[in-house]
């Protein structure tokens, strides 16, 4: 058994701490945690690693992610935590009760990688730095959960919420939130849940309190098609994309609140010889104003509309007109986290006591549903950082005094949510 580290006076001592700080929206909640909890997490380097690594070489592409989701469930379960099951979403569920039954505490991480089946995955390093695809996003965000989990157990920490750690599915691209989405709105926590902390990147002093929405569109342009030659001057799908994408790229949109448009995907054709009879074009758009992104959901629109009525009175419809099949691919709504809400104090704070610099920022991810809802949600870093993200090449690094300091914010932001007390 582990030896218990965390004397019942040390945890005395948080809690005085902890509630002492967060008692007005002035003064900056103290979230400095004593020794014993920082040399606890320290004696756990090498199997925080250790997990980082195994969760990261357990592939769990879009829509594929059961096999870590089960995994991750076992060490849960292993890290000492009983009520652990996973939802008919595929979402994995750890409830660790409070002496308060009612709101729960969410502190979550995202099974899933942007990359698809096939693509190898094996960790290697580079003195403190280690490489695989999706190590940061979020194997990181998962091995920070189970090192937070076995300290609470090892330790007796006695919080009056309980707490519900969550490993969601479909957090990247087309997954669209789906996990989270049902954990707010079908799970059976969804009516309890106070407030909800993500763990999503390896940039401590990155607080995410404002939720960058996005509307995402497959447009489908038809037409009769024919051949390039002996159909030539029959309206063109193609022509229509192609101004469908100029129109866009002319909508004048805000700077603050940021707003943004892409046209990222195109798709279609037969062959280099034929005048095709199908083209698709995939746009992503993106504010944390609803209001914002409503208005350029609506303004893309009229020039798809302009451009198709465009094509068919510039050329021939004699064997039909070009046509438009526009389809909602992707929805993540809007939010924000008020400053001076005691789970942004407390997480600054928390940011601070470690030595990181904090800074505030909006982003996409599982927060953007509690967040739009209106339930106080961030998305915060851990670790001592990384970079490219998305990429194969991506990275971590995991200097020891660095990387456990990156860990203890995370940590200091859930005892300050959940009210730590005494241990028995």
């Amino acid at each position: 058994m582990m030896k218990r580290l965390m004397t019942q006076a040390a945890v005395l001592a948080l809690a005085i701490v902890l509630s002492a700080g967060s008692a007005t929206a002035e003064v900056a909640p103290n979230v400095q945690l004593p020794a014993p909890l920082h040399f606890h997490l320290d004696s756990q380097y090498d199997q925080v690693i250790a997990d980082l690594i195994r969760i990261t070489e357990t592939p769990a592409p879009p829509f594929k992610e059961q096999v870590r989701a089960e995994l991750f469930a076992a060490m849960l379960r292993d890290a000492g935590l009983a009520d652990v099951t996973i939802d008919a979403e595929g979402n994995v569920l750890a409830l660790r009760p409070g002496t308060a039954d009612g709101p729960v505490f969410v502190v979550s991480a995202h099974l899933d990688t942007v990359f698809p089946e096939g693509t190898p995955i094996k960790v290697t390093r580079d003195g403190d730095r280690l490489m695989a695809p999706g190590i940061g996003d979020d194997s990181l965000g998962l091995a920070s959960i189970l090192a937070w989990v076995r300290l609470l157990e090892a330790e007796g920490v006695v919080t009056r919420h309980p707490i519900l750690f969550v490993a969601t599915v479909g957090e990247e691209g087309p997954g669209d939130l789906r996990g989270v989405r049902y954990l707010f709105t079908k799970g059976e926590y969804a009516s309890r849940i106070a407030g909800f902390l993500s763990i999503d990147n390896a940039d401590a002093g990155r607080v995410v309190n404002a939720a960058v929405g996005s509307r995402r569109y497959r447009l489908a342009f038809k037409g009769p098609g024919g051949h390039s030659y002996g159909a030539f001057g029959i309206v063109n799908p193609m022509a229509a994309m192609a101004e469908t994408v100029s129109g866009l790229y002319a909508i004048d949109v805000p700077s603050d609140p940021k707003t943004t448009y892409a046209a990222s995907v195109v798709s279609g054709g037969t062959s280099v010889n034929t005048i095709p009879d199908e083209i698709l074009l995939e746009i992503d758009m993106r504010s944390s104003d609803p209001a914002a992104l409503a208005q350029l959901e609506q303004a893309m629109l009229a020039a798809v509309e302009a451009a198709v009525a465009g094509e068919n009175a510039a050329r021939s419809t004699i064997a039909g007109g070009v046509t438009l099949d526009p389809r909602l691919i992707g929805d993540r709504p809007a939010g924000s986290t008020a400053v001076d809400h005691p789970l942004v104090r407390d997480a600054i704070a928390a940011s601070q006591a470690a030595g990181f610099t904090p800074r505030l920022d909006a982003s996409s991810t599982d927060a953007n549903i509690p967040m739009s809802l209106g339930i106080p949600a961030l998305t915060i870093g851990t670790g001592a950082g990384g970079g490219r993200t998305h990429s194969v090449d991506e990275y971590l690094e995991t200097g020891r005094e660095r990387f456990i300091a990156g860990l203890s914010v995370g940590l200091g932001i859930i005892l300050a949510q959940t009210q730590v007390r005494p241990g028995d």
